[in-house]
C-alpha cells in the first residue's frame, strides 16, 4: 500500500484552502470596502487563461438493461415485495452488528435487549420463515405422501381398484379433468420456460462480466497514466501566473505610475490648464492692445481729414445757397430749409482725447518675452514622467521580485518531484497487470463451474419436463384413443396408454417434486434475502448508511474508511460520501479530502503567498517631490501680467467715443435730403449746384467715413475684450498660483498616502493572478484531476453482476421452478383422475333384465367370482361387448 500513500500526497499538493488563505479572503473585502469610501475602487486582475487540464475517457459504462426478460425480474421483485413489504431495516442490523461485535454467544441471547433484536428480526423475516416452514413441509409431507399413495393404491384403495362406476356425468367430468390438467401443463411449461430463460441468461451474463472487468481494469490504467500528466499540467501553469505578473512588473511605469498619475492628475491637470489659458490670454491681451493703438491712430488721422472735408463742404454749400436765385420766393423756403441744415455737417466723435495704451503695450510685450506656455508644458512634462519616475525607482524591487517568483517556481516543481509519482504508478499498473492476469486465470474455472451449474438448472428443469411429457402425451394418447361407444372394460390399447401415461407422471412428480422443492426453498431463502438485504440497500444507497455508521467496524474507530486509508478515524469521510463523489466524476482530492490530511497552506505559504514577496511590495517607495509644475520665472510672468497696466486702461471713455458715430448726421441722409430738396426747385444752376454738392458728400462717406466706421469697430471689440480680460485679473492670477500651490503641496506632502494606495492595489493584482492559480488549481483537483469514476463504475459493476446478472437470476429460476413444483400437486390429482377414464378397467356396471317380473339384479363379476347380489352368468353370452369376461375354469 506504500504506492497508495504516495499517489494520495502527490495529489493534495495544489490544495489551496485553509485557514490563511480564507482570512485573507474575509479581510480583502472588508479593506476594499472601506478604500472605496475613500478614492475609486483598487485594480482587479485580469483573468487568466489556463486551458483544460488533460481529460480521462473512461470506457466503463456501468449500466445494465436487461431488455425482455426484465418484466420477469419485475415479477419476482413484486413477489418478493408481497413477501417482505416491510422497509430495509436499518437501524435492527446496525443494533444487531453492535450487540455482537464481539462475537456470538448463546447466553447473551438470553438477555433482554437481545431478545428483543431476535424477535425484531423474526418479525422482518416473517414472509420469509412462513414461505420457508411451508417449503419444508411440502419437502417433508410429499415423499410421505406419495409412499402411503402407492401403498393405498397397491392395496386397490385410493383409486387402485381396476374398476369404475357409470355415471351419467362421467363425460363431464373427463372433459373437466382434461382442461384441468391441460391448463395446468400449460402453467408448468411456463414455469419452465421462466426457470430456462433464467438459467440461460445467468450463463450469458456471466460470459459478459469480462467485459466490464476488462473495461474497469482498462479504466483504471487510464487513471494511472493521465494522473501524472494532469499533475504536470498543474505545475507547468503556474508559468501563466508568473509570467502575467513578470508582464506587470515589466510595465509596473504605466500600471503602478499611471495609476498615481490619474489620481493626481484630478488636482494637478486642472491648475496647469488654468496656467496655460493664461498664457494664452497674455497672447490675446498684446493683440487687442496692438488693434487700439493702431485703429486709434487711424481714426484720429481719419477725423482730421474728415473734418477738414466737411469744412471745404459746408462752406462750398453756404457760398451756393448765398445766389441770388435763392431769394425768389418760392424757392427762399428751400433755400432756408437747407441753410439751416449746415449745422450737422461735422464730426461727432473726437478720438484726439483718448489716452495712449503704449504703455500698458509695452508692459505686455515685456511680459511676454518669457514664454509662459512652454513653462506650463514643461509642469506638464513633469508631471507625465510619474510612470517613468516609479520604473526608476522601483527597479532594484521589480529585480527581487523577479528573483523570488523564479524561486518560487522552482520550489514548486521540485516538491512535485519529491514525491516517486513515477515508480509508484508503475507499482499500481504492474499490481493491476497482476491482478487482470489472476482474474483471467480463473475464467476457465468460472466457466467450468457455470457449465455445471447450467447442467444441474437443466437436469432439475428436465425432471419436470419428464412430467410434462407423459402429462402430454398421456392426454393426447387418451384423448386420441378415446371411445364413447367402449365400455371401462373394452377401451382400447391407445386410450389405455394414455392412462398409463398419465399415471407414470403421477409417480415420478412424488419422486422428483420434493428434491426440487427443498432446491426451491434453499434458493428462495439465499436469493431473496440477498435481494432485500443487499441489492435493493445498495441500488438506493442504504447500505452505505449502515457501513457508515460511526463506532459500527470497530467501537474505537468512529469512521473506518478514513482509519483504512489514512489511520486517522475522526476523519468526517465516508464510503457514500466517497462514492456520490466518484459517481459525479470528481476528483480524488476532493472524493477522498486529502485537504484534511496533507496540509499543503504552509508550502503555499511558503511560496505562493511569500511574506518577503509581500514585504517587497510594501516597500515600494515613490518619490514624487522632484516633479516641478510651474517654474519661479513662470509665476513672476503671471505677476508682471497682473501688474501691466491693462486694468487702469479708460474702457469707459473709448466706449463712449465709439458709441458716439464718426459724424453727427448720416451723410447718405443728408445727401440724399438735399438731392429731394434740390429737385423741387426750378430747373436751372442752383438745381444742377446742390445736387453736385450731395454727390459730394456721397463721396466723403464712401472715401473716409466707411473707413473710419470699419476701424472704430474693430476698436470696440478689441476694447470689450481687454476690458473683459483686465477685469479681476489680479484675482485670477492669484487664484492661478493658488491652485498650483496646492497641487506641488498635494504631490510633495501627500502623495505618500496616493502611492501606498495604489501600491496596495498594484499588489493585490498581482497577488490576485497568484489566488487565480490556486484557486483554479483547487477547482482542478475537485473537478478533473485524477477523476475518481473508475471507482464508482467498480462499484456499481459490482452490483450489476451480483445483483442483476445473478440474484436477479437466480431468483427468477426458483420463481418459475417453485410455480412448477406448486402446480404439480393439482397435476398428481387431476392425472390421477383424469387416468380413470383413459385406462381399461377390470371390472364395470352392467345391468340384466330379469323378465317379467319387473326386477333388475345387479352383478359384479371378477376373476375371484364375487357375486354382488345375484347370480353371475356368462357376460360373453349375453354381452358380447365386454372384452374381458371370466374364464370358465373359475365357475
Amino acid at each position: 500500500m506504500l504506492w497508495t500513500r504516495w499517489l494520495v500526497l502527490l495529489l493534495c499538493w495544489g490544495a489551496t484552502s485553509g485557514e490563511p488563505q480564507a482570512h485573507e479572503r474575509d479581510a480583502a473585502p472588508s479593506e476594499v470596502q472601506s478604500d472605496s469610501r475613500r478614492q475609486p475602487s483598487l485594480p482587479r486582475a485580469e483573468p487568466l487563461d489556463f486551458g483544460f487540464v488533460p481529460a480521462a475517457v473512461y470506457d466503463t459504462h456501468a449500466y445494465y438493461e436487461p431488455g425482455a426478460i426484465s418484466i420477469l425480474f419485475h415479477m419476482v421483485h413484486a413477489f418478493l415485495y408481497v413477501v417482505q413489504p416491510n422497509t430495509f431495516p436499518e437501524d435492527l442490523i446496525v443494533k444487531v452488528i453492535q450487540q455482537n461485535m464481539g462475537g456470538i454467544k448463546l447466553e447473551e441471547w438470553r438477555k433482554p435487549e437481545n431478545v428483543v433484536l431476535l424477535l425484531q428480526w423474526i418479525y422482518y423475516e416473517a414472509g420469509f420463515l412462513i414461505c420457508a416452514t411451508i417449503g419444508i413441509l411440502f419437502v417433508v409431507l410429499t415423499p410421505i405422501i406419495g409412499m402411503c399413495f402407492c401403498v393405498c393404491r397397491c392395496c386397490e384403495n385410493c383409486g387402485g381398484e381396476m374398476h369404475q362406476r357409470q355415471r351419467k356425468n362421467a363425460d363431464c367430468q373427463r372433459g373437466f379433468y382434461t382442461a384441468s390438467l391441460i391448463v395446468t401443463t400449460v402453467f408448468i411449461t411456463v414455469g419452465v420456460l421462466i426457470a430456462y430463460a433464467a438459467n440461460h441468461n445467468m450463463s450469458n451474463q456471466i460470459k459478459s462480466t469480462r467485459r466490464f472487468i476488462n473495461t474497469n481494469i482498462r479504466d483504471l490504467k487510464t487513471f494511472a497514466n493521465n494522473t501524472p500528466a494532469q499533475i504536470e499540467y498543474l505545475t507547468t501553469q503556474y508559468t501563466s501566473a508568473k509570467n502575467k505578473v513578470l508582464s506587470d512588473l515589466d510595465n509596473i511605469g504605466p500600471l503602478l505610475g499611471g495609476r498615481i498619475h490619474s489620481q493626481l492628475e484630478k488636482e494637478v491637470v486642472p491648475s496647469l490648464d488654468t496656467a496655460l489659458r493664461m498664457a494664452g490670454a497674455m497672447r490675446e491681451t498684446k493683440e487687442a492692445l496692438e488693434n487700439i493703438s493702431s485703429s486709434l491712430e487711424v481714426l484720429q488721422e481719419g477725423t482730421g481729414k474728415l473734418q477738414a472735408s466737411l469744412s471745404t463742404e459746408r462752406a462750398s454749400l453756404s457760398n451756393t445757397l448765398s445766389d441770388p436765385a435763392c431769394t425768389n420766393g418760392a424757392v427762399s423756403h428751400t433755400c432756408n430749409t437747407i441753410r439751416s441744415t449746415l449745422s450737422k455737417l461735422g464730426i461727432s466723435a473726437d478720438f484726439s482725447r483718448l489716452p495712449d495704451v503704449s504703455h500698458a503695450l509695452a508692459n505686455v510685450n515685456t511680459v511676454l518675452r518669457t514664454d509662459l506656455s512652454n513653462i506650463v508644458q514643461k509642469g506638464y512634462s513633469s508631471f507625465n514622467d510619474t510612470p517613468k519616475l516609479v520604473k526608476e525607482q522601483t527597479r532594484n524591487i521589480v529585480s527581487a521580485v523577479k528573483g523570488i517568483l523564479d524561486k518560487i517556481g522552482t520550489e514548486i516543481i521540485s516538491f512535485s518531484k519529491m514525491i516517486p509519482v513515477e515508480s509508484s504508478l508503475a507499482n499500481f499498473t504492474v499490481f493491476i497487470n497482476t491482478g487482470q492476469k489472476k482474474i483471467e486465470s480463473y475464467y476457465p474455472q468460472i466457466d467450468q463451474m457455470d457449465f455445471y451449474r447450467w447442467i444441474g438448472c437443466v437436469a432439475m428443469l428436465c425432471m419436470v419436463v419428464l412430467v410434462l411429457a407423459f402429462n402430454i402425451l398421456g392426454l393426447l394418447c387418451g384423448t386420441c384413443g378415446y371411445d364413447k361407444q367402449a365400455t371401462p372394460t373394452t377401451r382400447g390399447c391407445l386410450s389405455n396408454t394414455g392412462g398409463n401415461l398419465l399415471m407414470a407422471g403421477v409417480g415420478f412428480s412424488f419422486i422428483f417434486v420434493w428434491v426440487l422443492m427443498g432446491v426451491v426453498s434453499t434458493l428462495f431463502v439465499v436469493g431473496g434475502n440477498v435481494e432485500k438485504l443487499m441489492c435493493e440497500p445498495l441500488a438506493n444507497r442504504q447500505l452505505f448508511k449502515i457501513i457508515d455508521t460511526p463506532f459500527l467496524v470497530h467501537p474505537a474507530k468512529k469512521n473506518f474508511l478514513p482509519a483504512l486509508l489514512f489511520q486517522n478515524s475522526n476523519i468526517d469521510l465516508t464510503l457514500g460520501s466517497m462514492y456520490r463523489e466518484c459517481h459525479d466524476n470528481n476528483g480524488l482530492y476532493h472524493a477522498l479530502q486529502l485537504e484534511t490530511m496533507f496540509n499543503i497552506n504552509s508550502f503555499l505559504n511558503r511560496t505562493v503567498y511569500n511574506k518577503d514577496l509581500a514585504k517587497l511590495f510594501e516597500s515600494v517607495q515613490v518619490d514624487l517631490q522632484g516633479i516641478t509644475l510651474l517654474e519661479p520665472a513662470g509665476r513672476d510672468n503671471l505677476i508682471n501680467f497682473a501688474n501691466s497696466g491693462i486694468g487702469q486702461i479708460d474702457y469707459d471713455a473709448y466706449l463712449d467715443e465709439v458709441n458716439k458715430g464718426v459724424t453727427l448726421v448720416d451723410l447718405l441722409s443728408f445727401s440724399a435730403d438735399l438731392e429731394v430738396q434740390a429737385d423741387q426747385l426750378p430747373r436751372g444752376a442752383l438745381e444742377n449746384a446742390l445736387k453736385g454738392h450731395a454727390s459730394s458728400i456721397r463721396q466723403i462717406h464712401r472715401e473716409l467715413v466707411v473707413a473710419m466706421e470699419q476701424t472704430m469697430s474693430t476698436l470696440s471689440q478689441s476694447i470689450k475684450l481687454l476690458q473683459r480680460m483686465s477685469s479681476d485679473l489680479p484675482v485670477k492670477v492669484t487664484n492661478i498660483l493658488s491652485a498650483i500651490d496646492a497641487a506641488e503641496y498635494l504631490i510633495i506632502h501627500n502623495a505618500s498616502h496616493v502611492v501606498k494606495q495604489e501600491t496596495k492595489g498594484y499588489s493585490q493584482a498581482l497577488v490576485g493572478y497568484f489566488k487565480q492559480y490556486t484557486k483554479w488549481v483547487k477547482n482542478s483537483l475537485s473537478e478533473e484531476v485524477a477523476q475518481c469514476k473508475p471507482i464508482s463504475n467498480i462499484v456499481d459493476s459490482m452490483e450489476i453482476v451480483a445483483c442483476s446478472f445473478i440474484i436477479d437470476s437466480v431468483n427468477t429460476f426458483w420463481f418459475g421452478l417453485g410455480g412448477c413444483c406448486i402446480l404439480l400437486i393439482p397435476s398428481i390429482i387431476f392425472s390421477v383422475k383424469l387416468a380413470k377414464y383413459y385406462r381399461r378397467m377390470d371390472t364395470e356396471d352392467v345391468f340384466e333384465d330379469m323378465g317379467n317380473t319387473g326386477y333388475h339384479g345387479e352383478q359384479v363379476c371378477n376373476g375371484n367370482l364375487t357375486v354382488d347380489s345375484s347370480p353371475c352368468y356368462d357376460t360373453l353370452t349375453r354381452f358380447p361387448r365386454a372384452s374381458a369376461p371370466p374364464s370358465y375354469h373359475d365357475w
